[in-house]
């Protein structure tokens, strides 16, 4: 048993605690994983508020990691003592229907006990004070030592930095993998990205190396323009600036509407109009951002009868196992950006402050 630092949750609301913790060693088809970094997410958020119907408590936040392997239970195959890894929400296990079928990256071998906050054994790895504590979206990263199902792992270049890739865990493969994959974006192609927080700027690098020819990026926070210029936005607008709805206005500026559309916020408005901000015939909306539990979308049938298509995208579509060592790849031959996404660098004891940071869209 290790004992070492976690942010734990002890109720929904709560400020995270930090405490020492004791983290048991991983059994059958486990990996114990020394987490170097992690990021905060808005889907950690999401569960401290309470509002998240699978959220349990007392918890162990984080989905955004990178770490080490600190050792492996028996049956280990694909990882071993000092490998350097991501931990993924999304695992592979390469053996259920949905990881052998090329059209989706939902493998469900642990779904259920995963969103219970457990191992796939039903039992958690993690206890304090003499308290067993919840794991999270398999992979709890918010603490120095963690365990996770061995399909939840990708095996990553030793050489990448840890403190940068970690963000390869969600966000941009998330925002990435949504254009180049899900959408498709294609050469020359018109994109609107709504939300320009750090998933909006992945979308907008994907559709940047699809080749889109006009990348429109659309936030009420105009301090976000100048970055998503960077990541190769061609322009910005905000919905405040114009009293008609700003899928009004995206059809005026684009003969008829985008090529593609992406929601990043998690607004079930917004993802209204980016649905209809598509072009008539052939327009591609993906909803990318994750809306609140129980909340519907809605829009008028015509549109889709008129041929614009309304998706969805959970992880960019990437098959994580096999994917995430590719993107740390890309990254580390240049073709992704991932360090101009990291605006601030905190001590793990300063999580609150992170949380605020990206509350404040800062």
């Amino acid at each position: 048993v290790i004992k070492c630092k976690a942010a734990v949750a002890w109720e929904a609301g709560k400020p995270l605690s930090i405490e020492e913790v004791e983290v048991a060693p991983p059994k059958a088809h486990e990996v114990r994983i020394k987490i170097v970094a992690t990021a905060v997410c808005h889907t950690d958020a999401y569960t401290l508020s309470g509002a998240d119907p699978e959220g349990c408590f007392p918890v162990i936040l984080g989905h955004e990691g990178a770490g080490i392997v600190e050792s492996v239970g028996e049956g280990v195959t694909k990882v071993k003592k000092g490998d350097t890894v991501i931990p993924l929400y999304i695992p592979q296990c390469g053996e259920c229907k949905f990881c052998k079928n090329p059209k989706t990256n939902l493998c469900q071998k642990i779904r259920i006990t995963q969103g219970k906050g457990v191992m796939p054994d039903g039992t958690s790895r993690f206890t304090c004070k003499g308290k067993p504590i919840y794991h999270f979206m398999g992979t709890s990263t918010f603490s120095e030592y963690t365990v996770v199902a061995d399909i939840s792992v990708a095996k990553i270049d030793a050489a990448a930095p840890l403190d940068k890739v970690c963000l390869l865990g969600c966000g941009i493969s998330t925002g990435y993998g949504a254009a180049v994959n899900t959408a498709k974006v294609e050469p020359g192609s018109t994109c609107a990205v709504f939300g320009l927080g750090g998933v909006g700027l992945a979308v907008i690098m994907g559709c940047k190396i699809a080749g889109a020819s006009r990348i429109i990026g659309i936030d009420i926070k105009k301090e976000k323009y100048a970055k998503a210029k960077e990541f190769g936005a061609t322009e910005c607008i905000s919905p405040l600036d114009s009293n008609k709805p700003i899928q009004e206005v995206l059809v005026e500026m684009t003969d008829g509407g985008v090529d593609y559309s992406f929601e990043c916020i998690g607004n079930v408005g917004v993802m209204r109009a980016a649905l209809e901000a598509c072009h008539k015939g052939w327009g591609v909306s993906v909803i990318v951002g994750v809306a609140a539990a129980g909340q519907e979308i809605s829009t008028r049938p015509f549109q889709l009868v008129t041929g614009r298509t309304w998706k969805g995208t959970a992880f960019g579509g990437w098959k994580s196992v096999d994917n995430v060592p590719k993107l740390v790849t890309e990254y580390m031959s240049k073709k992704i950006k991932v360090d101009e996404f990291v605006t601030h660098t905190l001590p793990f004891d300063k999580i609150n402050e992170a949380f605020e940071l990206m509350h404040s869209g800062k």
